[in-house]
């Protein structure tokens, strides 16, 4: 039975985007070790033409040696997966196309499509790390080396000596600068490899619970169709339009993140009408509210029109407003207000809804980061560190009040100056 490819179960244009571009290789396989899916780095890393990974066998991509053992590994991980790395305290290598052996790293992730276990493999090629290593670990041996023959030559010279030696202790003080600047190289590295363990495990765990929602809903919807329940059939539409809503969220997530990452959003200034932008912004959100949910809107304040990027501005407010409704129980209100003070303007929007717990306050804006009462809510722990790096881009800030139980207030607050003011008679 030909399993399918998992990159048909979302349509989407923002994942493919992802999927496509990412820097790192990323595969997938069946239980029995075969490829169905590869991104375009993986067939880089392992000297495939595009799509000339799928069919092949994981044992295909490891030296001759190896492959015996992996396929115990393989049968092993399936009967218990478990998110985690691979060869820890070990070195891994991998084969290319080509017959090259070469190092990697590798971290394991898993979802289920269709009672099908699908293997996410993430693929470092390291080759350049190692050679940086060796590299560093041959200087630090030189390093011992020099110091020892300086030790030496101190002792045995006189002090007509003292001068090259005050330039050799310089040179070793350069070399222990670069040793440096070695080592924090390379925590940076361990740090984005942690995240990138963090999005594996995030989208393998956000996209199950939606995915499946919609395959169980297409498979009712066809019977309630049969037998004329037109009431189910509508109420099971809804489910699978939310669950599509809620991955097209997160996915967004993702792709304005990395935007941001590559410095990819330019601030571009229009002028805006207040009124008529949340009016608009009240219009489309109001539908997706909780039950009983009202967006109490205030801005009674001179500014009649601003100049910013009304883009960047809307995505700020509908993800606050988002969050307001996501984290607040149904019948609850939402307050927008916004207001002009001197040399700045400001928006803020608060809720009625669970709140932050304080030992997570100073977290709150990192990425990745869900407060300790959100774990049953869905959500990326992305939105609130995009809302903070677009407000710097507009050139200002956002801060927040927040009591655990009866709510929170996130304001964004922008210089005047960058604003066209317009005073109403």
């Amino acid at each position: 039975m030909t399993t399918p490819a998992p990159i048909s179960i979302v349509s989407n244009e923002a994942f493919t985007e992802i999927f496509q571009s990412m820097s790192e290789g990323l595969i997938m396989v069946d239980e029995e070790g075969k490829i169905v899916i590869s991104n375009p780095m993986a067939d880089q890393i392992f000297g495939y033409e595009k799509n000339g990974l799928v069919g092949v066998t994981m044992e295909e991509l490891l030296p001759h040696r190896y492959r015996k053992g992996h396929k115990s590994y393989r049968h092993t991980f399936n009967t218990d997966p478990a998110p985690r790395k691979m060869g820890v305290g070990r070195e891994l290598l991998a084969l290319r196309k080509n017959g090259i052996e070469f190092p990697v790293e590798i971290s394991l992730s898993y979802t289920r499509y269709k009672n099908i276990l699908l293997v996410m493999a993430f693929i470092s090629d390291i080759s350049q790390r190692k050679k940086a290593q060796e590299a560093l670990k041959r200087s630090e041996e030189q390093l011992i080396m020099y110091a020892a023959e300086l030790e030496k030559k101190v002792q045995l010279r006189t002090e007509a000596l003292n001068n090259m030696v005050d330039e050799l202790e310089k040179e070793v003080q350069e070399r222990k600068k670069a040793v440096e600047e070695t080592k924090k190289a390379l925590e940076k590295e361990r740090e984005l490899n942690e995240l990138k363990s963090k999005f594996v495990s995030l989208a393998s765990h956000e996209f199950r619970t939606p995915l499946s929602t919609v395959m169980s809903s297409a498979s009712l919807i066809s019977q309630y169709k049969e037998k004329g329940e037109w009431d189910k059939v509508d109420r099971h539409v809804l489910r699978i339009k939310s669950s599509v809503g809620h991955l097209t969220n997160i996915l967004n997530d993702f792709l304005s993140l990395g935007k941001l990452e590559e410095g990819k959003v330019e601030f571009q200034p229009e002028t805006i009408e207040l009124d008529s932008f949340f009016q608009e912004i009240e219009e489309e959100l109001t539908t997706t509210l909780k039950e009983g949910q009202r967006i109490i809107l205030d801005c009674q304040q001179e500014l009649k029109t601003i100049t910013s990027d009304g883009r960047i501005l809307r995505n700020v407010l509908f993800n606050l407003i988002s969050n307001a409704s996501k984290y607040s129980p149904p019948h609850k209100n939402i307050y927008v207000r916004c207001q002009s003070g001197p040399g700045e303007i400001s928006f803020s929007v608060a809720d009625e809804g669970i709140g932050i717990p304080e030992h997570d306050l100073k977290h709150i804006f990192e990425r990745f980061f869900r407060a300790t009462n959100a774990n049953t809510i869905q959500g990326t722990g992305l939105g609130l560190n995009i809302v903070k790096r677009y407000a710097e881009l507009l050139g200002g800030h956002v801060s927040f009040t927040s009591q655990f139980g009866k709510g929170s207030t996130f304001t964004i607050t922008l210089p005047i100056n960058n604003y066209e003011k317009n005073i109403i008679d």
